[in-house]
Formats: structure tokens, sequence, C-alpha cells
């Protein structure tokens, strides 16, 4: 029985497992919190929930009752739902029905609306029909009566427009011509009938009558021929031009060039090649002349040509043309007169001509082709675009912080280079005097610094730029807003080349050619007198004005280097756009960063070699003999002696290129500090308490570098960490060093593994010199150097492999109270 009861339960629980999306579909239509009613109901968890203790079976009737309680609920709910079901079926096939039979009803109603409609439609029809032909009817008559009229008008005005202009009624004839020409194109459709086609061909020979007719008028007003004196203005040419307006364009052209001809063929007479008035000395009677002719043609002429037809300015711009070919021809002959103050003074008047015509003229009436508008360049911050000033205002190109970029004044002139074109094959001739202005300007420079001498030392102001760069910059940008103004093309790039040659030349003579030479003699001291000197004494190579003139160089070359960039933008923006990718001053900026470059070095080197014999002092000193640790040793006091010295003075010269100070530094401590390691390897033998002394004096000089950038200065600046990093890492294993020279070489292995940990430097050289530091015998050293380099191998696959090797080397009591001892001194010290 119980077999069956436990299969007949499993069963059951087979047949009540619904499907995963039928269950998710349950519970979120009936939400539920009862452990009742979840998918994985565990009846055994369930009464153990109910019942976690003994004494919770106290409750059990209550617990049992409820139970029965909720099935009893849930039976009744269920025979609710049954019951209500039993007539579902019968009652959806009876709405199934109803349904049915009202789509069927609608169907009858849609069917006799849309029968309606078709009726309604064939009535309207009929209707209109009627309607329709009447409205075309109008519409055809009104489109005839229309062109009976235009054709009524276009016979009477044919015929009134050809008497009119055999009497030579211009005035007339100019409005009537107009309303025949715009009547015929309402014609243009009907070519094809004989009558329309007549009266077309009558209106065409009617206009080339009225040409011909205008031209031999005007040419016997205004003969081509000087002849006879030409006339003055009249109605008739007055009225003629308004007709000439509604011809053939090619007829108000001819007119034009015949006028502007004969205007200005007293020019070609009076400025012939031959003439003397015609060369550049006498530039500006031409331009005198052309003002007398426009102010004499607006008092005769003004106003018999109508004012779109700008004759006026038409006259100007011919002038301009006849002008420009005739200077480039008689310049072509007279090469060889051209000098640089007549070409600029030439040009001078030229382009303040253009500048008077884009003043008076609009230049409607220049074609793209003669002229091309110069579109102004967009906002920069060069310095070279200040506005320009004069000689007594020209100061160096240096801006404060307040001051805005300017744009440059561009004028929109479109008259610019529509005569001064002429001179840009000459221009050689003022570039070769530039060439020639800056070489003189650069030996005076070269002669100046020479009389002068070098800067004199002013620590409170910081490094001063040498004058001379200023001038040259002041006088590069006179030239190039010069030259600009004469040409924006080749001779651009060909001044741009100048200024290049020159500014390699003032980097070579006035910058490298004055930095300080070092002597290759030594300084003669000795380790007795080294050890011995008292604080003030100068050991440095350079003195103080030298040492001033290596910042000032530093300083105007690093000036030079900004400046150069911002001219090499500012030629770039005045350049034609054809031309900006053969501007590059790079080359020129390359040769003063390596100035900059040298000049540090210098610096370094003279701190450098001021701390050699210290260094040279310390390796020689007998350091086994060393029987106690004291203060720090004279080489310290000399080494911070020098750097006192001089890194202050190169602080405050290079105040205005902190950055450059700051590569100082760090070329300094990467060139003392291998230099001091090295002199430390010679340092041998150690004796226990000599390594402690040198272990106190490189922690002195940690502290000494760690403070260099600010060393001697009121007011304390945090180092910049790549410096800072660089000190960290170099006088670390320096110290790491000493600590491996006093650790005790017994037992061998755990030495060799404290000197893997603390150096991690798998050179069996810098291992050797270590041994040679402690003073070790050639046979103790050969068993450590073949231990050292048995672990080679498997250090050369995995440095992490020897980061694991053990500190935890013992000592004796001794030796470890002496470490104690040294730390307790340094943290006094400190």
């Amino acid at each position: 029985m119980e077999e069956e009861e436990l299969d007949l339960a499993c069963e059951l629980e087979a047949a009540l497992q619904l499907a995963p999306e039928v269950q998710l579909a349950v519970e979120q239509v009936f939400p539920s919190q009862d452990p009742l009613d979840r998918a994985d109901f565990n009846a055994v968890e369930y009464i153990n929930t109910l019942f976690p203790t003994e004494q919770s079976l106290a409750n059990i009737d209550d617990v049992v009752n409820k139970i029965k309680l909720k099935i009893r609920r849930l039976d009744d709910n269920i025979r609710t739902v049954v019951r209500g079901q039993t007539n579902v079926g019968q009652d959806g096939r009876q709405a199934l029905e109803e349904a049915q039979k009202a789509i069927q009803q609608l169907f009858g109603k849609i069917k006799d609306i849309k029968d309606k409609a078709e009726k309604s439609e064939q009535m309207v029809k009929e209707i209109t029909r009627d309607i329709k032909q009447l409205d075309h009817a109008k519409r055809h008559l009104t489109t005839s009566i229309t062109t009976l009229n235009h054709l009524h008008m276009l016979a009477g005005g044919v015929d009134s427009l050809e008497a009119m202009t055999r009497r030579r009624q211009y005035g007339e004839v100019a409005n009537l011509l107009q309303g025949v020409v715009n009547v015929l194109e309402h014609f243009s459709r009907y070519t094809g009938i004989p009558q329309i086609r007549q009266l077309s061909e009558r209106v065409k020979a009617a206009q080339n009558e009225l040409g011909q007719q205008i031209l031999a008028d005007f040419e016997e007003a205004f003969p081509s021929q000087s002849t006879k004196r030409a006339g003055g203005p009249s109605n008739v040419l007055r009225d003629a031009c308004l007709v000439a307006n509604v011809l053939d364009p090619r007829i108000k052209q001819e007119i034009i060039k015949k006028f502007i001809k004969q205007h200005l063929s007293e020019y070609l007479l009076l400025f012939q090649e031959n003439q003397d008035v015609a060369w550049l000395d006498k530039i500006d009677r031409r331009y005198a002349w052309i003002k007398r002719q426009l102010v004499d043609y607006e008092e005769k002429y003004g106003r018999m040509f109508p004012l779109e037809w700008c004759m006026t300015e038409r006259i100007a711009v011919d002038f301009c043309h006849i002008t420009r070919a005739e200077l480039a021809k008689i310049m072509h002959t007279r090469a060889r007169e051209i000098e640089v103050k007549l070409l600029l003074f030439a040009i001078q008047r030229t382009t303040n001509f253009e500048g008077l015509l884009a003043k008076r003229f609009s230049g409607s009436t220049l074609s793209d082709a003669a002229v091309k508008k110069t579109e102004p360049p967009p906002p920069s911050t060069n310095p070279f675009l200040e506005d320009e000033t004069t000689p007594e205002e020209e100061a160096p190109m240096e801006k404060s912080d307040a001051e805005k970029p300017k744009r440059p004044k561009v004028p929109d002139n479109p008259f610019h280079g529509i005569i001064s074109k002429c001179f840009e094959p000459h221009l050689y001739v003022y570039i070769e005097s530039q060439d020639k202005n800056l070489s003189e300007l650069i030996d005076r420079f070269v002669g100046d610094f020479k009389a002068q001498g070098p800067p004199k030392p002013n620590v409170d102001e910081g490094g001063a730029v040498l004058p001379s760069c200023a001038d040259l910059f002041v006088y590069y940008k006179k030239c190039m807003v010069q030259c600009s103004q004469l040409s924006t093309g080749e001779p651009m790039i060909a001044l741009t080349t100048i200024f290049q040659k020159y500014l390699r030349e003032y980097a070579r003579k006035i910058l490298s050619g004055n930095l300080p030479k070092t002597s290759s003699g030594s300084s003669g001291l000795t380790i007795t007198s080294l050890l011995k000197e008292k604080e003030g004494s100068e050991v440095a190579k350079f003195t103080l004005e030298e040492l001033c003139l290596i910042c000032s160089i530093l300083s105007t070359a690093e000036y030079c280097l900004a400046t150069t960039q911002q001219l090499e933008e500012k030629l770039k923006e005045k350049v034609d756009s054809n031309l900006v990718e053969r501007i590059n001053l790079m080359g020129e900026m390359d040769t003063f960063s390596q100035v900059i470059s040298n000049s540090i070095a210098l610096l370094v080197q003279d701190l450098d070699a001021a701390c050699d014999p210290a260094l040279t002092a310390m390796s020689k000193m007998q350091w086994q003999n060393v029987e106690h640790v004291g203060d720090q040793s004279p080489y310290v006091t000399s080494v911070i002696l020098h750097i006192k010295q001089n890194v202050p003075i190169i602080r405050d010269n290079l105040a205005s290129t902190r950055k450059y100070f700051t590569q100082f530094c760090i070329k300094f401590a990467n060139s003392f500090i291998p230099k001091f390691i090295n002199h430390l390897f010679k340092c041998k033998p150690i004796s226990m308490v000599g390594a402690e002394q040198l272990l106190l004096d490189t922690h002195s000089l940690k502290m000494v570098l760690l403070d260099l950038p600010s060393i001697g200065s009121q007011v304390v600046r945090k180092a910049p960490a790549s410096y800072t990093k660089i000190v960290v890492k170099g006088m670390t294993r320096a110290e790491m060093i000493l600590k491996v020279v006093m650790a005790p070489h017994e037992p061998l292995v755990v030495f060799v593994d404290n000197y893997i940990k603390l150096l991690a430097d798998f050179s069996t050289d810098t291992f050797q010199k270590i041994l040679d530091m402690k003073g070790l015998k050639r046979s103790e050293q050969s068993s450590m150097l073949d231990l050292f380099r048995q672990k080679l191998p498997a250090l050369s696959s995995g440095v992490e492999n020897a980061a694991s090797v053990s500190l935890a080397a013992p000592t004796p009591e001794q030796e470890s109270s002496r470490i104690r001892k040294l730390e307790k001194l340094i943290k006094k010290r400190l």
C-alpha cells in the first residue's frame, strides 16, 4: 500500500509540473508571495519553516486548522469556477451568430451608399459638361483678343520705329524699342507664320540700322583720328546711349571702347618711352594727368553716358592697364638704371594711387582675371601682427599678457596690384639691397658686442635678452611689411630665404660665437688644498660674468626660437596660398634649439667640473682607516659649496625661462650621479665604519640634490616630479651599493641574494667592484663569483624569482647595533 501511495504521489506531482513558459505566465498574471504557489515547492522545507524548533510543535493544531481552512476555501473557489464555465460554450456560439448577422446588415448598407454615389457622380458630369465647353471657349477668345492686340501693337511699333530711326529721334526710340522687343517675345511660338516672321525680321533690321547709325554718330562726334577736334556732348548722343542699352551689348562695348581710346590717346603721346617724363622718377606726373582728365570728363561728359556704364571708372581702369604695360616696357629696357630708392619711390606712389582709386570707385568694372582680391587672414597670436608704428615708436616685438593679438590691416582694395604688378619682376633689386643691409647689420652687432663686452650681471632682473636680437626682428618686421605691400608672390619667398640666411648667421656669430670656451688645463688643485678650502673660494672654471653671459645667450636663443616660429606663421599669412608650403623655418628653429642645448651643456659641464676635485678626493681617501662616524666629509662640503655658488646665479638669470632651468637641473643630476657612483666604486677597501660614513655623505648629497632647484632661494618651490624621480633613483642606487658593502659576506649565498635583491644588477663587473670595495681576497672573490654566475641563468629567465630571495639574513648583534646607530645619526642630522 505504501508503494502504491508513493507511486500515486509521483504521478500526481508529474501531472502538476508545468512548463517554464506557462509557469512564468502564471506568475505574471497572478503574482503571489505564498510558498505554496512556488513551482519548486518543497514540503519538507515548508514544514521546517513552520516548526523550526521542538517548542514550536505545541502550535501544530492551530497550523493544521489553518491549512484545512485554506484547503476548504480553495475547493470552494474551484467549484465556483467550474460551475461558472458550464454555459460558456453555448453563450459564445450565440454571440458569434449575432455578430455575423450585424456584419451582413452593414455590408448591405455600404452597397446602397455606393450605388447612390455613382448615380450622383453621373448626374454632376451631365450638368457640368456644357460649363466646361463655355470655359474653353472663353479662354481661347481671350487669348485671341490679346494676341490680336499684341499684333496690332507690334505692327504699329515697327512702323514707328523705322520712321523714328530715319529721323534720329533716339529719345522716343529708346522707349519704343524696348516695348517692341517685349511684345515680340510673345510671338516666339508663332515664328512659323509668314507675317510674324516678316515683322521679326523688320525689327532685327531696325536694330542693326540703329547700331550702325549710333556708331557713326559717335565716330563723327569723337573721331578716332586726331585730324579734327572732338566735339562736345549733345542730347542726341545722350539719347543714343539709352538706345544702345537696349541693343546688342556689343554696340555698347564698341562705343565705350572708342570713347576711352580717343580720350587716352593724348596720354600715349605725352608719355612715350622716349620722353623724359616717362621714367620712374616722374611717375607722379602720370597720375596727376589722369586726375585732371577725370575731372574734365565729369564736367564735360558726365551727363552724356548713363550712370550704370561707370565711364569714369572704366577710363581709370584702362589708364591703369596702359600704364602697367608702358612701365613694364620701359623698365625692361632701362633695367640697369633701376635703383632701390627709385623703385620704392615708384611703388609707393603707385600704391597710393591704387588706394585713391579704391576710395573713389567700387571696382565693379574689373574682371576677375585682371585683379585678385586679397582676403584678410584669420586672427593670429603672432607678435608680428602689431599695427605699423613710426620709427620712433618701434620697439622689440614683445607683448604683455594683457595685450590681445590684433588682426592685420589688410584693406579690401580691388585695385591693389592693377599697376604695381609690373614692379614685381624687378623686386630682386630690393631683395639684394636687404641682403646687403642685413649683412651690415650682423657685422654691426658683432662689433658692438666686442666693443661693449658681455652684459653686466644683474641677478635681480634675471638673464636679459641681447638687444641686438630685438633689433634684428624689428628690422625683419619692417622688411616683411614693406615686401608684402610690394608683392605676395615669389619676392616674399626670396625675402624668406634672406631671413633664413641671417637667422643662421646671428645664431653662429652672435650666440654660438660668444659662448665661453672651456679650458683644457687642469685646475692645479691638490687633495690637501681641496680638503682645506674655505667657504667663498672659487673653483668653477667660469666667472660670474661668464655664467651670466651663458644665461643671457640661452634666453636670447629662446626668444629667437619663439619669435622665429611667429615669423614663419606671419610669412605664411602674407604670401600667396599656393606658396605657403615653400616657407619653412624649421632648420633655423633647430639651430636656436641647438644653441640652447649647448648653453645648458656648458652650465652643466662647468658645475660638474667644479665638483670633480671633490669626488677625486673622495676616491683617494683611506676609508679603511676611518675610526668613527662624524659630520659630513669635507668633499661633501666642497660639492655643496659649489652648488650653492653656481645654482642660484643660474636660476636667477633663467627666471624668465623656467623650463630650461629645469632642464639644467635634470642634466646635471644625470651627469653628477653616475660620476659619483663611479668614484664610489674607486673607494676601496672600505671598512664598516667607512661605509657608514659614506652612507651618511651619500644621504647628505641626496638631500642637497633634491633641494637643488630652490637652493639658496627665499621662495621654496617644490622640485619638478621628473627631476625628483631621477635623483631618488640614482642616489638610492648609491645607498644600496653601500648597504651591500656593509653586509657580511658570510654565508656566501645570503650575501649574493642580498646583492641581487638590493641592486638588481646582474653584471659581473658591478659584483666584482662590490667585492673590491669590501677588500676581499682573490680566493674569496673567486668562490663568490662562481656562486653569482650560477644564479645568473635563473635570473635571466625572470627577475621575479630574484625578487623572492629572502632578505632576512642573520647578522651578528654587533652589526645590527652599528646599523641602528647609523640610522639614529642620520635622523638626528635631518
